[in-house]
């Protein structure tokens, strides 16, 4: 089936799991290392089989970042990986409007380490962040491409039984 005439086929039978991958980057390239957040309510040690080092890894009931996620993403990712580069000086960090970026915890977090939160506008991430444009929106398509070619070829099938 080639790209034109898949749609019909799109996601057939695929049961769709949300998995958030918190990422950080800067003006310059430079990355963090991400949080990959599973939909789960206790972690499973069958998640990775062969873990990135560097990279953490938590869950939440929806799958999705969460209040608690938050400060740990900041308390384990950003502060220890931005700290000695900044020195002495004051870091920015813009985040989307999200609630779970604005509880007092993370806030006063924020304060204590030096760490300047700058909230985006609602509904203007597409034009603000350009990684969702650039980077992560054709991720996500080769990623759902892969996904219906695996789909395609029966392999759900074969991991059920």
């Amino acid at each position: 089936m080639d790209r034109t005439n898949r749609h019909g086929c799109r996601g057939a039978r695929v049961k769709r799991t949300t998995v958030t991958a918190v990422e950080c980057m800067s003006a310059d390239g430079r990355y963090l290392h991400p949080m990959i957040i599973w939909p789960a309510a206790t972690h499973r040690a069958n998640w990775v089989t062969h873990p990135t080092p560097g990279w953490h890894y938590a869950y939440s009931d929806s799958g999705y970042t969460d209040s608690y996620l938050s400060l740990q993403w900041l308390r384990l990712v950003f502060d220890p990986q931005t700290r000695d580069r900044a020195g002495q000086r004051p870091r920015v960090l813009i985040c989307d409007g999200f609630g779970t970026h604005e509880t007092l915890e993370v806030l006063e977090f924020a304060l204590q380490h030096q760490i300047i939160l700058c909230r985006l506008p609602s509904h203007t991430s597409h034009k603000l962040q350009p990684c969702d444009i650039s980077v992560f929106g054709p991720l996500k398509g080769a990623y759902r491409d892969q996904v219906e070619r695996l789909e395609r070829g029966g392999v759900w099938s074969m991991m059920s039984h």
